[in-house]
């Protein structure tokens, strides 16, 4: 969801001004303890889009009790569409220049995520998204934010969210809390394993649903544990593909939904590390625009390991998405400083592909040995990453 460059008020509503709900304390000790071990005297920079106040309220007091000093922009998604929808190089620089430096004046980020409509930016010419990334995106959070400020971003339970979660608001806003608020200290402990097979691993072979049969290489490149310090829901292990290594068909099985668009079924293949192909069932005619970003959009920056037990179903909010139990994601467009392969982009396009048995099954393959099978680990020292397990 892309950043206003107003600040926006939302009107008083009886949810603004209820008592706190409890289950908002415990996530706002989360984010400020565990995913930003934020420290007394620092600064943080909280972004809320169409977020309950009460939300940033309890926020503002976990980093107050711990003796930093909270900052609050709150954004509005319908506004930050009618903007960028009519900006020029001159407004986007401008917009830009500003938050830029209110960013470096930050050791840490917490971004809320909330939308009344997940498509809102749906319907924008090409060229003006990318100018927005490349002008805006890329040098506050793509640099800045993501390179020099300890963050954490994460969604909101609004009611569009239920709704495409296919559940209750109330049922999804229970299942919102109980995935946020798992305990990932132990979910540290038990991919430190999987790290350590990823960092040290060349050869990697996945095979799929349809025609999805995948090879690349990781070595020389290091792999990340998350495990809620970046992205609350959090549960995925990521490397990136040695740039020109990767070859073959992927076809992902989950639907999504980038910068405002809906796409499913999307069908890439590679050679010598680039994009050649494209396809989808929904979505198809926007495919082209993106790969044209830039060079880099046609190659890989991530390849992750999702492991998450309670989010079993896309959603179509990557967030959650791209942490599902038994899946990974294979990502076009810029890799992470952490796991660097080189590649530079505007783009950062993670797309799912599940590999349980009620999605077609699947293998990942670590020089040669299957790790895991049908969406489950296979050898002993990662059996602790099941859903049982982490659950």
């Amino acid at each position: 969801m892309p950043s206003a460059s107003i600040l926006w008020r939302p009107t008083a509503t009886p949810e603004a001004n209820a008592m706190t709900d409890p289950r908002m304390h415990a996530l706002a000790q989360t984010l400020i303890h565990h995913s930003t071990g934020l420290q007394q005297g620092e600064h943080l920079l909280i972004e809320a889009f169409d977020i309950p106040e009460a939300m940033v309220v309890a926020l503002v007091e976990a980093a107050r009790a711990a003796g930093a000093h909270p900052h609050v922009a709150l954004r509005s998604g319908r506004i930050a569409r009618a903007l960028v929808e009519g900006a020029g190089a001159p407004q986007l620089d401008a917009w830009a220049g500003y938050d830029l430096e209110r960013m470096k004046k930050m050791d840490a980020y917490i971004g809320l995520r909330g939308s009344a409509n997940a498509s809102e930016m749906a319907g924008l010419a090409d060229e003006q998204l990318q100018a927005y990334v490349g002008r805006y995106q890329t040098p506050v959070h793509g640099e800045q934010r993501v390179k020099h400020t300890r963050w954490c971003v994460l969604r909101w339970p609004s009611p569009s969210m239920a709704q495409l979660a296919q559940k209750s608001t109330a049922a999804f806003e229970q299942f919102y809390f109980d995935v946020c608020t798992l305990d990932y200290a132990k979910m540290a402990r038990a991919v430190k394993p999987l790290q350590r097979r990823m960092a040290a691993a060349d050869r990697v072979e996945i095979k799929g649903p349809g025609d999805t049969d995948l090879s690349f290489s990781l070595k020389g490149i290091d792999a990340v544990a998350c495990t809620g310090s970046h992205n609350i829901p959090d549960g995925e292990c990521f490397s990136a593909p040695v740039r020109d290594s990767v070859n073959g068909v992927i076809h992902y099985n989950t639907p999504t939904v980038y910068m405002g668009r809906s796409f499913e079924n999307v069908r890439l293949t590679f050679a010598n590390g680039c994009i050649t192909d494209f396809t989808a069932d929904q979505g198809a005619d926007d495919l082209a625009g993106i790969f044209d970003t830039d060079p880099g959009a046609r190659y890989v920056g991530e390849f992750a390991i999702g492991f998450n037990p309670y989010i079993t179903h896309a959603m179509r909010d990557i967030l959650f998405d791209e942490k599902i139990a038994g899946s990974l994601h294979f990502t076009p467009g810029r890799c992470y400083d952490e796991a660097d392969n080189g590649n530079v982009s505007d783009i950062h396009w993670d797309l799912v592909l599940i590999q349980r048995p009620d999605f077609g099954g699947g293998t990942i393959a670590l020089d040669g040995e299957v790790i895991r099978r049908d969406g489950l680990f296979v050898v002993d020292d990662l059996l602790g990453l099941n859903p049982e397990a982490l659950a």
